[in-house]
């Protein structure tokens, strides 16, 4: 559905992304993994098209470049990783601007499945109780599902997100990444993910892509990636092993947690 081919993004001072090639097919969840400064988010910018790139990007076998604007916004949704709120909008109002591509104007009359597209995206999100709040009123959190939601408001079939976890609690983390993953298996979709919780990118992830001072150094199935030298060497450390190691930890929490004393905790 998408694909890169020798994609390079050059910065002052060098190149942010390098040579990178690699492809994405219908039901796969594509993880960018890599330590700060790797060239994830700049990676998904070009391929957003909002990063200036050389080389090229197909979708559905066409180049990138060659799509017009709305059909583009229509076949793909983008989340960045920050967000700024700066009117007064309503949450129903913000995720209606994702339906602006399949409209002629701005006159929802000329989108007749707007309303229920927008209605299902809310939904989704957990925002259907909060859609008449104001922007300007939401935590981090909310805000980060208000942009998702807008999102799922294209109707696109590739979702690029840079962080989908930022801002957000454990339960709102699970709840947004078992959500994306219904929504990929739901039709002929894909998602490409940056993420920094490499627990997220082995739970949720068909693949795993680690970029490493803007090169692609691995790209396979989550649990071979996660497991290759390759991780090692791009964090310096043995990442495997210290994940392990906190799993224990969580482990030994869970067989202690039934004892049922209460003791160490008391209500506000």
């Amino acid at each position: 559905m998408l694909e890169a081919k020798r994609l390079t993004v050059a910065y002052e001072g060098g190149d942010a992304v390098r040579d990178v090639s690699f492809s994405a097919e219908a039901g796969e969840w594509l993880m960018l993994i890599g330590p700060n400064g790797a060239g994830k988010s700049t990676l998904l910018a070009a391929l957003a098209q909002c990063a200036p790139y050389q080389g090229t990007v197909l979708l559905d076998a066409r180049d990138a470049r060659r799509w017009r604007p709305r059909a583009f916004a229509r076949a793909v949704g983008v989340l960045a990783q920050t967000h700024a709120a700066g009117y007064a909008f309503t949450v129903e109002e913000l995720v209606s601007m994702g339906r602006y591509a399949h409209t002629h104007g701005f006159f929802r009359s000329q989108d007749p499945n707007g309303r229920e597209a927008v209605r299902r995206a809310l939904d989704m999100a957990g925002l259907w109780e909060l859609r008449l709040r104001n922007m300007r009123t939401l935590s981090g959190g909310e805000l980060q599902r208000a942009y998702l939601a807008q999102a799922l408001a294209q109707e696109p079939r590739v979702l690029l997100l840079d962080e989908p976890a930022n801002h957000l609690d454990l339960v709102y983390q699970k709840q947004l990444f078992e959500l994306i993953g219904r929504w990929m298996r739901d039709g002929d979709r894909c998602v490409i993910s940056v993420v920094h919780d490499l627990s997220l990118a082995l739970r949720y992830g068909t693949r795993v892509l680690l970029l490493d001072r803007g090169c692609l150094t691995a790209d396979g199935p989550a649990r071979d990636t996660l497991a290759s030298d390759a991780l090692r060497r791009a964090y310096g450390m043995d990442v495997a092993d210290w994940m392990a190691q906190t799993a224990e930890r969580w482990r030994e929490v869970a067989g202690g947690k039934s004892h049922g004393s209460g003791q160490g905790s008391r209500a506000c």
